[in-house]
């Protein structure tokens, strides 16, 4: 049993080390053209920029719908080529993003988005169903936290250094990132199947028929409801500050500094990690549903508390960045990596993670996508360090009452689950 036990932890270690370094090599193909602002240029009257994100987002926002089906019916079988596939044609939508003229550039995010929106599925699928996902999927989950900071100043350190031009920066970053990448991959495919322990705890988790969904969606249509609008909360907020960050630095005084990505992201990153990962030390899995949706509550406040504050000029941009980033990561993570495989233990449903967090993602990014066309459709006059604070603190508000009243939905489903049981 203590040799059972120690090699659990070898593999969750190396697990959890593998996937946070191969989803930090992917998001080197996705986020670094962020950094630009590309100042003064338009489309048809609307910020370049801002239809450079919707785009990519519009092919994010395909893949998680496909990917409800594509994803949860993947096998276990040749998920290393499929990666590699995808990220070769994200990495092949850069080199045409710099070449061709704009605004005829403009489809090749889309093009980018629509591959790299079915990777988190696909590298998700190495790790769930064991023992230790509390901690794999929290060391994933906080990749995205640190690459975005990550990537962004290795795209600013291209630009200072090397006179790198604004559209060529997202081909050369993914340039540095793509052997290590392949590297990554062959790690990954070395993680071991979860053991029959892990099944026993975690319930199995295998392909899913479009019955299986449809009566997955049926017996828990109205906490999924309210998770759904959550993450939404949580999505449109994390891309508008991942998205327009150099905007929002920008307008409080902060110029040319790539550390200052990284400088805010890394704390956050290992706040979180350590926050999500202790889950593992919980072995029952509603206790850990439930406090899971404690750590969802606590953002939501902590997002609109710190917005509060540095309103009222009591909070530096700096700490205000790392604050209300912080909160809505705490929103966010546990989706991705805790919340539900920690439902699907709980209840016991042969199915898998990847169905849920598609359908979790597929809408918020609608939402995402909705935000910033009103912004540019209806003129906003807002700048975005205003636009973002306004609506996280009202949002805030609405999110945690959602949350209570999930922990509310599933805490009576699991009532009744346990005097059937009886």
């Amino acid at each position: 049993m203590v040799n059972t036990n120690k090699q659990q932890i070898k593999t969750g270690l190396y697990a959890a080390v593998v996937v946070f370094l191969a989803y930090t090599m992917i998001f080197g193909f996705r986020k670094s053209f962020t950094v630009a602002t590309f100042d003064g240029l338009t489309i048809a009257g609307y910020s370049y920029k801002t239809v450079l994100v919707i785009s990519q987002m519009l092919g994010y926002l395909l893949a998680k719908f496909y990917g409800i089906k594509f994803i949860s019916e993947l096998k276990r079988t040749g998920r290393g080529k499929i990666i590699i596939i995808l990220t070769a044609i994200a990495w092949l939508s850069w080199l045409f993003f710099a070449i061709v003229p704009l605004p005829y550039n403009i489809v090749f995010l889309f093009i980018n988005g629509f591959p790299l929106g079915m990777l988190w599925g696909v590298v998700f699928s190495y790790v769930e169903g064991r023992k230790s996902t509390d901690f794999i999927g929290a060391a994933l989950a906080v990749s995205f936290i640190f690459a975005s900071g990550f990537v962004k100043s290795v795209g600013a350190w291209l630009m200072v250094t090397f006179g790198i031009t604004e559209f060529w920066v997202p081909f050369y970053t993914g340039l540095v990132f793509s052997l290590p990448l392949i590297l990554f991959i062959y790690l990954m495919e070395k993680i071991p199947a979860p053991t029959a322990d892990d099944i026993k705890f975690r319930a199995e988790r295998v392909p899913m028929t479009k019955t299986d969904r449809q009566k997955f969606i049926k017996d828990f249509l109205g906490g999924l409801i309210a998770c759904v609008l959550i993450y939404c909360f949580a999505t449109i907020f994390r891309d508008i500050r991942d998205n327009f960050g150099a905007e929002m630095w920008k307008e409080m005084g902060y110029i040319n500094q790539p550390a200052i990505f990284a400088k805010t992201e890394t704390p956050i990153t290992i706040i979180v990690l350590i926050l999500i990962g202790s889950m593992v030390l919980i072995k029952n899995n509603f206790t850990a549903l439930k406090t899971a949706h404690y750590f969802i509550f606590i953002g939501f406040i902590l997002a609109g508390a710190s917005t509060l504050l540095f309103k009222s000029n009591s909070l530096s941009p700096i700490w205000w960045m790392t604050l209300v980033g912080l909160g809505l990561y705490m929103v966010y993570i546990p989706f991705n990596a805790v919340f539900f495989d920690r439902l699907i233990s709980t209840f016991k449903y042969a199915s898998n993670v990847g169905f849920l967090i598609y359908i979790a993602d597929s809408f918020g990014y609608v939402g995402s996508i909705g935000v910033l066309l009103s912004k540019e459709i209806f003129k906003i006059q807002l700048n975005w360090v205003t636009f973002f604070s306004n609506s996280v603190m009202i949002l805030s508000v609405i999110g945690g009452f959602l949350t209570i009243f999930s922990l509310i939905y599933f805490s009576k489903k699991y009532k009744l689950m346990v005097l059937n049981q009886k």
